[in-house]
């Protein structure tokens, strides 16, 4: 007698007994982090393609692939980040209350860390550096915060006592203006429903961000040509991800 059950390549893993092909689902996905969509139009623009699907199935496959995505980025950055970090925290709204999203790029631009957190404290701004040393093995040699009671004491905790540290606003302006690009998926999203969905948005919303950046440097020229030849290659590289998930 014939056995019934049947594998794949996907058999095992996250997009198991799915009924869509796993390009398909991963870039539902990628568009999802990219741009400034909802569930709802990523519904409707796939329908128009011949894709049948609702909303909902976009959340759950969001929900699947978004982690792994993250970690794997993560683990890619390791020991890639400058010394000098600017870190700061700002504001999301989650189910109809501030949340706070901890943030940090260093000189050029580059991603740190990212981090939702419910209080502004000092265990916050504990976990928050300790987590940014982790994920990138370095140990920065100053770091630029605003005026916050938690930030000295946790950096002598987490990062040491040699670390410089200044407080100086103004000089965080690069990093203010680089909230924008998850706050600004906020509206279009209808906000967020619970910290852990917001938590995971955010956090591989924030990488994948990273990742398809063209510039490694602040103010550096980068050709319209060689600025399309990065974002195609390194979408291919996310898009290998999600389908592998």
């Amino acid at each position: 007698m014939d056995c019934a059950k049947q594998f794949n390549e996907r058999s095992g893993g996250l997009l198991n007994r799915t009924q869509y092909p796993s390009d398909v689902i991963a870039l539902v996905v990628l568009w999802r982090l990219r741009y400034k969509l909802s569930l709802r139009d990523l519904a409707e623009m796939f329908l128009i393609r011949g894709f049948v699907f609702t909303y909902e199935a976009v959340r759950d496959w969001e929900a699947k692939l978004t982690p792994a995505l993250a970690e794997e980025l993560r683990r890619s950055r390791k020991g890639k980040v400058g010394r000098s970090w600017y870190c700061d925290e700002t504001y999301i709204r989650v189910h109809g209350h501030w949340k706070y999203l901890y943030r940090a790029i260093d000189r050029d631009g580059a991603l740190i860390d990212v981090m939702l957190s419910e209080r502004r404290d000092l265990a916050a701004a504990k976990h928050f550096f300790r987590s940014a040393k982790a994920i990138t093995g370095v140990t920065p040699d100053r770091v630029t915060t605003d005026r916050h009671d938690a930030y000295p004491r946790a950096i002598r905790t987490e990062l040491g006592s040699r670390v410089s540290h200044r407080t100086n606003c103004y000089l965080n302006n690069r990093l203010e203006q680089d909230h924008r690009g998850v706050k600004g998926r906020c509206r279009p999203m209808l906000g967020f429903k619970s910290v852990p969905s917001a938590s995971r948005y955010c956090r591989a919303h924030d990488e994948l961000r990273n990742l398809l950046r063209s510039r490694f440097q602040m103010c550096q020229h980068v050709p319209a040509a060689v600025g399309r030849f990065h974002y195609m290659r390194r979408t291919a590289i996310a898009l290998g991800i999600l389908e592998a998930a």
